[in-house]
């Protein structure tokens, strides 16, 4: 068996795919990927490099 596509959301922790990709606003070395409940529900996140914290 192949492994499910798709990526873990930075906020919440759970594999989705339904999700958006960018690199973080702040430091721009760490991609963050949401899902889409999280971006709904403006569920905060956190880079893990330099430590922004965004909606």
């Amino acid at each position: 068996m192949g492994v499910l596509p798709g990526k873990v959301c930075v906020s919440c922790g759970r594999l989705t795919h339904e999700y958006t990709e960018f690199m973080c606003p702040k430091c721009g070395n760490v991609k963050i990927i949401r899902c889409a409940h999280c971006r709904e529900i403006t569920n905060t996140y956190t880079c893990s490099e330099c430590g922004f914290e965004g909606p």
